[in-house]
């Protein structure tokens, strides 16, 4: 065993197997607390594989109103983020230098794709999609980017199957798992425990995989297509924000942190 490190973990809910449906997102939705449930159990089961192997774990809750984990269901040494942090790292608020890698847990596919029932990027009802440098991007994509300006690699993800590809695009060495996979408004999912035990095993050969930390593009040029014209209007008000047609505006950053910051200001 080398030396103990620690790595985060950081939580959504979407992409946990059998979730459907919108109302399984929401609190008092029908389905919400199963989901809950077993979004616990796959973060759980990270976790494990994580402490097993002698190292230190965080788990950031990054679903909705970020209390979504059961934390008397993890084991005992997580430590877990509740709550947002008013922070524009969002999922990712807490990472730092010190983690020795991101391990995702639960993500899904992105708005203006059709890889998920729930694909979506931030929030469902505000945005149609997002693009950095061109490219259609997922929740994923910004919190890699994030992390790697941290200079801390993205390890593992689970998630639809959508996603899973998209990640390995991005992220050549990433392990993944895809616990479901998803055609219109249906999902294919796997057992429950079958989902864990997937979860478990892929974390365990991610911590002896070497993955290189991306190097962050000099320039991220942020194209975010919005719900709705008022929306790009409120948008202007943001020095930098340009406008690209009725629904669309840009934005150029310099750092994943500006980015986030701007995306915050223009969803408002």
């Amino acid at each position: 065993m080398g030396d103990k490190k620690i790595y985060f973990i950081s939580a959504d809910i979407e992409g946990v197997t059998d979730v459907t449906a919108w109302c399984e997102t929401e609190p008092g939705g029908e389905g919400y607390d199963a989901a809950c449930e077993q979004m616990t159990r796959e973060v759980a089961a990270a976790c494990e594989a994580v402490i097993e192997a002698g190292h230190d774990v965080v788990v950031r809750d990054g679903h909705g109103n970020a209390r979504n984990i059961i934390h008397s269901m993890l084991p005992r040494g997580t430590r877990l983020m509740r709550g947002w942090a008013c922070n524009p790292a969002s999922m990712m608020a807490g990472l730092d230098q010190k983690y020795a890698g991101v391990i995702y847990i639960g993500y899904h596919a992105p708005a203006g794709s059709d890889g998920s029932p729930l694909a979506h990027t931030v929030e469902y009802d505000r945005i149609k999609w997002i693009k950095i440098n061109g490219k259609l991007a997922s929740e994923f994509t910004m919190n890699t980017l994030y992390a790697a300006e941290q200079g801390v690699a993205s390890i593992f993800i689970s998630g639809d199957k959508a996603i899973c590809d998209m990640a390995e695009e991005e992220v050549p060495q990433i392990t993944t798992a895809a616990v479901k996979d998803c055609r219109g408004n249906s999902t294919f999912n796997l057992h429950p425990d079958d989902a864990c035990q997937l979860i478990r095993k892929g974390v365990v050969s991610a911590l002896n995989t070497p993955v290189m930390v991306p190097e962050v593009p000099d320039e991220l040029v942020m194209d975010i297509c919005l719900c709705t014209h008022q929306q790009v209007r409120r948008a202007l008000a943001h020095p930098g924000v340009e406008k690209l047609d009725e629904f669309t505006v840009r934005y150029t950053a310099k750092t994943p942190t500006e980015l986030n910051r701007m995306r915050e200001l223009i969803m408002g």
